[in-house]
């Protein structure tokens, strides 16, 4: 499978975004649009209240609408489309009851696994794996490849679970992020938050689990995942981010 070159800016039409991409026979073709229809609305490619067309995500992806029709079902079901009766489909907006619930869940999950992480028998097994996490993300915000960094951001907070032993649970914590990532994503293009303040916020947690001091870990995550109360209140006055966000369970 191919994919439509990364574009974060542009006001692209999902005939822009989808040229190109290639759907592969041999695997299920639902869950291949599934895949791209989701990672093209999480990155932002595809803007909140955006209307999509299953006749031209068929026709760009050489496919018939049933399995189009499929994937936006699925998509609908955890809340990243919105299926309009006589209307159409919608991205939906960010909405701020969800994006509460799922900073809470990643808080409360990823504290646990940070301090597991610092109070394994022994982590220096482990920390070379996020120490070369933070060289690639340093090479990526030098290069300002906005994707890779979107990428290794992923990887070093998985990292984090693995070392703990809860791998599992960094799956769980995943499934509940497509609007913490969405705001992520705006936040960089809008250039709201930067590249060099997370990768700094990295380094003080990898520094903790390294001295094995699991307070000072889960003090660390804390600061860089910020006050719950405090980045809701800025995510709902932020002019930047108005027309992306919805106050209530809506497009």
């Amino acid at each position: 499978m191919t994919n439509a070159e990364d574009q974060p800016t542009a006001e692209l039409t999902i005939l822009q975004l989808l040229a190109g991409t290639v759907l592969d026979a041999n695997q299920n073709i639902t869950f291949q649009i599934f895949d791209i229809l989701r990672d093209l609305i999480v990155s932002v490619r595809l803007r909140p209240g955006q209307r999509l067309s299953e006749k031209e995500i068929a026709a760009a992806l050489c496919t018939s609408k049933t399995p189009v029709r499929e994937a936006m079902i699925r998509l609908d079901e955890i809340k990243l489309v919105r299926i309009v009766p006589q209307s159409g489909t919608y991205v939906t907006k960010i909405s701020v009851s969800r994006y509460r619930t799922a900073c809470f869940i990643r808080l409360q999950l990823e504290l646990g696994a940070v301090r597991g992480a610092a109070l394994t028998p022994d982590p220096h097994q482990s920390i070379a794996v996020l120490d070369g996490i933070l060289s690639q993300t340093a090479k990526a915000i030098a290069q300002e490849d906005d994707a890779a960094f979107c990428t290794l951001d992923d990887a070093f907070h998985r990292q984090l679970f693995i070392m703990a032993g809860f791998k599992d649970a960094w799956s769980t914590a995943r499934r509940t992020q497509f609007d913490v990532n969405r705001v992520r994503h705006i936040r960089r293009m809008q250039r709201i938050i930067t590249g060099p303040a997370q990768l700094a916020d990295h380094q003080a947690i990898v520094d903790a689990i390294r001295a094995q001091d699991g307070a000072r870990a889960e003090d660390a995550l804390r600061a860089h995942i910020g006050d719950l109360d405090r980045q809701i209140s800025a995510l709902v006055r932020d002019d930047k981010m108005r027309g992306f966000i919805a106050l209530e369970d809506s497009i």
